[in-house]
């Protein structure tokens, strides 16, 4: 996975670009953006996606020769499930020639992550009354990519600005962009294009108005005095420079038809055909704010990376603490996950808000200024990184009062003592309980309210969802646990701080168990000896 990232030199361009010949963001509502706000770090989640360079691709001079089948393809007016009129041009013929010859594997990427959404997007176009052929407009703008962002901050498969997004219903933030929510964005989707016909009344125009953005095509159609989207390509030099269309907009139709003829007909042009049979079945669910979705993930049985394939609009592993958020949990693992949402102790991060990030901060500033481990905020802002920068934002929880994290530890270990269901015992660290019951040390102390690893023999946990029968079965195994040798391999960023929290160990232990005095130090691809119970 190509992840987007935005450099200085990017900022650059756009500036310049901007300076020299005014840069409009497609499809936004507003002519132009400022290059604070395109490139904003809360915008862009880090998971993000550049657009493949075949959706930007303008090709010119293709030297590959259409055979007899394709010539006949292309000359094709009529498909069997698509009914725009087709006006052929040589830009049709370009794009067509593109994405059979020199494009063919991206074309056959494209069109194998489509499969799951297609016959959602045809089902939801149908209700409002659209054309079938504009199930394939998500071609033309990321390649069927809900993780996609252009370089102005257009995001998710149907390429939404933020201000468009706004206008349809699209919660887009530090938390959740809904722009990448296949399901909410398609129907935003089938409300705009519907918009837009009812403003232009022809479907070229609507879609050159879905590239530039309403006012632009509104505005061109005026100063050309015409009113079908090939009139006034004809006409755009004539046009004010402000005015004119872009070449992107200008072939944005031709490229639109040319993968409609292609889609029309996958089998006579030696493409697999694509299968409306793998739509993924789910459940949409709205859940709780400050939701635990790792958690949520794990009582399914599901890896973070798979659902958040079924979730790609969270940024984070928690779901925005301010509001009620959907989630599309898999039908076969519903009622497991959603017995999780009904337990209170699924919503650890409900008090949680942002923290800006300042000159000088780091996650062990940070961590230590609040009292939370380094392990937990980055796993709760979803990175792996060591970097921060000022002016970012990450999550630490209570609104930023260490004050009140300590009221709410203190609140938290209450409620645990009230409901705990496992008595601590020798030799046992959190650890060795988050082994027993398959959870984490990090849940463990959330559960619990916990700021330190340490426990005492007699102490009352509360271990989250300890109800079932196979870990009632695991209380009773859990004093058969024997002490374990781990070989750690220290990685950057580490310190024996971080590693005994991890292990829920002592400092002191791990300097013992390698001989380590009080200032010896440690460095990346070290190999420390660790026993755990």
């Amino acid at each position: 996975m190509k992840v987007f990232k935005y450099g200085y030199w990017l900022v650059m361009t756009v500036c310049i670009a901007g300076f020299a010949a005014g840069c409009t963001a497609n499809k936004s509502p507003q002519a132009t953006l400022p290059v604070q706000e395109v490139f904003f770090e809360s915008q862009v989640p880090e998971d993000a996606e550049e657009l493949e360079p075949e959706i930007i691709a303008t090709p010119e001079g293709v030297e590959d020769h259409l055979s007899q089948t394709e010539q006949a393809v292309l000359n094709q007016r009529f498909g069997l499930l698509f009914d725009l009129e087709q006006h052929e041009s040589k830009d049709v013929e370009l794009f067509f020639t593109f994405y059979t010859h020199k494009a063919r594997k991206t074309m056959v990427r494209w069109l194998k992550r489509s499969q799951p959404y297609l016959p959602y997007v045809r089902r939801v176009f149908t209700q409002y009354g659209l054309p079938q052929d504009l199930v394939l407009l998500p071609f033309v703008e990321s390649g069927y990519n809900v993780s996609a962002y252009s370089w102005a901050g257009a995001g998710g498969m149907w390429q939404f600005m933020r201000g468009t997004g706004r206008i349809y219903g699209l919660q887009s933030d530090w938390w959740i962009d809904e722009r990448r929510d296949p399901y909410k964005a398609t129907d935003a989707a089938a409300r705009h294009l519907k918009h837009l016909y009812e403003k232009f009344g022809d479907w070229y125009l609507v879609l050159a108005a879905y590239n530039a953005g309403e006012g632009k095509i509104s505005r061109a159609l005026k100063q050309a005095k015409c009113d079908t989207f090939f009139e006034l390509t004809e006409r755009n030099r004539k046009l004010s420079r402000r005015t004119r269309l872009k070449k992107e907009t200008k072939q944005y139709v031709p490229k639109f038809i040319a993968i409609s003829k292609i889609f029309q007909n996958l089998d006579s042009l030696g493409f697999e055909p694509v299968s409306w049979e793998m739509e993924e079945e789910v459940v949409p669910v709205k859940i709780p704010g400050g939701t635990d979705l790792l958690a949520l993930a794990r009582e399914g049985g599901m890896s973070w990376k798979e659902f958040h394939a079924h979730n790609p609009a969270f940024r984070r592993q928690v779901s925005p603490p301010h509001i009620k958020a959907t989630a599309y949990l898999p039908m076969k693992k519903a009622d497991t996950m959603m017995a999780y949402l009904a337990d209170p102790g699924s919503r650890p991060y409900a008090g949680y808000s942002r923290y800006r990030v300042r000159s000088g901060d780091s996650w062990w500033r940070i961590s230590r200024r609040y009292g939370v481990p380094i392990a937990v905020l980055k796993n709760v802002n979803n990175t792996r990184s060591n970097r921060l920068k000022p002016g970012q934002y990450v999550m630490v929880p209570a609104k930023g009062s260490k004050k009140s994290v300590t009221a709410s530890s203190s609140k938290t270990r209450a409620i645990a003592v009230k409901r705990g269901n496992y008595v601590v015992r020798s030799g046992d660290t959190l650890w060795s309980i988050s082994q027993v019951f398959g959870t984490t040390v990090n849940t463990l102390k959330r559960s619990n309210g916990l700021r330190s690893s340490r426990l005492k023999i007699g102490q009352k946990l509360y271990i989250p969802n300890s109800s079932n029968a196979a870990t009632k079965q695991a209380v009773k195994n859990a004093g058969k646990v024997k002490t374990q040798l781990v070989k750690y391999k220290v990685r950057r960023g580490d310190n024996l701080t971080s590693i005994s929290q991890k292990f829920g160990v002592k400092v002191s232990d791990l300097r013992r168990w390698n001989s380590l005095n009080s200032r010896g130090t440690i460095y990346a691809g070290q190999r420390l000896k660790v026993y755990v119970q």
